[in-house]
């Protein structure tokens, strides 16, 4: 009993000699959409607080700054060409994908983890895209969709990576900008910040921000969800109206 309670003081103080506290903190945790929106950044800071007894490493620390938009529901499809046409042939559905999501961190992913710790912590877009829970797994058929899922998204701006998108001012404070393209959508964001030392991760926070639209965008946002069948209505009025003004104008005899 005694050598068991001595093994188990050991353990304990050796915990709480290795434990860091990661405290952090936006810039913002709401962001305005008007019409003059051209995208924007949230600046996110964070400190590592440090006791007299955590021990001292040896190397320095990085941080991983992940950013996960509202979730959608999307499909990604196959096409292929018979002469003139365009046909749709295998889809794979993403219930639940982020429709922004980035990854940030002071070092390259690859160079800070392990292959087993990306993959089982979802560190890095690829790893998320990836990872079984993502879309459902059809032994390697997949794959492909989901390659085509991470292709299109970084074209649109909303699917990023960086590398060097977190730099750190002291050994234990560090500053990210979070970029927010034009089309990101509103809803609320999850901002989670993984600290880690030689391939370890040392401790985790999670905090959330918001993109809300205003003004008349907000009026006709509200007016399209609760009016759905007035505003669909009113949009196809005013189609055919402008069509047949612009086919009287320019109409030739």
């Amino acid at each position: 009993m005694r050598l068991a309670g001595s093994l188990l003081l050991l353990v304990l103080s050796f915990g709480s000699a290795s434990a860091e506290t990661l405290v952090t903190s936006l810039s913002s945790h709401r962001v305005l959409i008007n019409s003059n929106y051209t995208g924007t950044s949230i600046a996110l800071f964070g400190a590592i607080e440090r006791d007299a007894q955590t021990i001292s490493r040896g190397t320095g620390y990085d941080a991983v700054v992940t950013v996960r938009g509202p979730p959608q529901y999307l499909v990604v499809r196959e096409k292929e060409r018979f002469g003139p046409l365009w046909l749709n042939r295998e889809q794979q559905k993403f219930p639940n994908a982020p429709a922004y999501l980035s990854v940030l961190s002071s070092q390259p992913i690859s160079e800070i983890t392990s292959d087993q710790l990306r993959q089982r912590q979802k560190i890095g877009l690829r790893a998320i895209i990836n990872s079984p829970d993502f879309t459902n797994d059809r032994k390697g058929a997949d794959e492909p969709f989901r390659e085509a899922l991470l292709r299109l998204k970084k074209q649109e701006g909303l699917y990023v990576e960086d590398d060097r998108a977190v730099a750190f001012l002291t050994p234990t404070i560090f500053k990210a900008n979070i970029p927010l393209a034009p089309t990101a959508p509103p809803g609320n964001y999850d901002v989670e910040v993984t600290l880690l030392a030689d391939t370890v991760i040392l401790a985790r926070t999670l905090t959330h921000f918001e993109l809300v639209k205003t003004g008349f965008e907000q009026q006709v946002g509200e007016a399209a969800h609760d009016w759905s069948w007035l505003y669909g209505f009113s949009t196809a009025s005013l189609a055919l109206l402008f069509g047949w003004i612009a086919n009287v104008i320019f109409r030739r005899d």
